[in-house]
């Protein structure tokens, strides 16, 4: 039996972005928020190395691993695997329009094949007992609109499926790049609020363009719940609002006690032979809109890269904005 998880407030998987690093310093700021991973190929899984791919600090918990393949089988036995690993959920990517990605046959083209992507999910959904969700465009290309829309999430919800993660624009497989995917196409939340009227039984979450709470708050009246990427990773301190104004729950954490957070953590991993800042590169944007800020990020660019840097890196850094407050 798949155990409930809350996707009221989720963060996006963001390649490059969303590594556990990152993960980590998200889960300080919000308890509740559900923690998406970078999308890690079958192939990565299967051939790869399965440990830097998959691992993960438990205090990510709960963290959902985001799957990009098209062959049932491997999907299957890489579902398998990631269960085993600890994760708390499933998704398949069906959303991702990259060229490298096309060319793998995962990602965003699957929506032209509704029964395929049903196939994996189902041949998922068999071999765990973890929750398995699909993250989706509106559309691809000259797609019907609604009506394509509706096509492909009835066939993964007659596969079993029932959250549905919804990046609320078309994605034009010629012609535009992953980043021109982002911007250009049209958000059409109408679109995605019209499906959860249709099938209310399905959980309906939504992606595309949301930058504030206020607007999560908005959003949240017509849907399940919603997903945020880059407004969440370039200024994380947003992730500090998630709890006290979308669960009831504690006000988060300030800049300066995540920071206070994040020492141990850095110590346990320069200790394990990872680089700083392949940790405080996540870090950039704690202190957006702040006297100082401009300080902390130049003394982290300049500095943290450097052989035998460590926790008192960021430790100045802190310095030069409590300086300039």
């Amino acid at each position: 039996m798949s155990t409930p998880l809350s996707h009221r407030f989720c963060t996006a998987p963001l390649m490059d972005w969303s590594d556990r690093h990152c993960r980590y310093l998200w889960r300080l700021l919000s308890k509740h928020a559900l923690l998406y991973t970078e999308m890690v190929t079958t192939g990565a899984i299967i051939h790869g190395d399965r440990e830097s791919h998959l691992d993960f600090n438990l205090e990510e918990q709960p963290v959902a691993l985001q799957l990009g393949g098209s062959d049932p089988d491997e999907l299957a036995r890489c579902a398998e695997i990631a269960e085993q690993w600890g994760y708390s959920e499933l998704n398949l990517n069906c959303g991702c329009p990259s060229d490298r990605v096309q060319r793998g046959r995962f990602g965003a083209c699957l929506m032209e094949e509704p029964d395929l992507v049903a196939e994996c999910l189902g041949a998922m959904k068999s071999a765990v007992s973890i929750p398995v969700t699909v993250k989706h465009r509106i559309g691809i290309d000259d797609m019907e609109d609604y009506a394509g829309l509706t096509r492909f999430v009835e066939a993964q919800a007659q596969a079993g499926i029932e959250t549905f993660i919804v990046h609320a624009r078309k994605a034009w497989l010629n012609g535009l790049s992953p980043k021109e995917n982002r911007e250009v196409p049209p958000l059409k939340y109408n679109m995605v609020y019209q499906l959860k009227r249709d099938y209310p039984e399905l959980e309906i979450v939504l992606n595309g363009g949301i930058n504030t709470i206020e607007a999560c708050r908005e959003h949240l009246r017509q849907l399940d719940g919603v997903m945020l990427g880059r407004a969440a990773y370039q200024n994380p301190t947003l992730l500090a609002e998630v709890d006290s104004a979308l669960f009831d729950g504690e006000p988060g954490p300030t800049p300066a006690e995540v920071i206070a957070g994040m020492l141990p953590y850095i110590e346990r991993e320069l200790s394990r032979g990872q680089r700083l800042n392949h940790i405080t590169r996540h870090m950039m944007g704690l202190f957006q809109g702040v006297p100082g800020a401009r300080r902390f990020r130049r003394h982290l660019s300049e500095n943290a890269h450097t052989a035998g840097a460590g926790p008192e890196v960021l430790e100045q850094a802190l310095a030069l904005v409590t300086d300039a407050a």
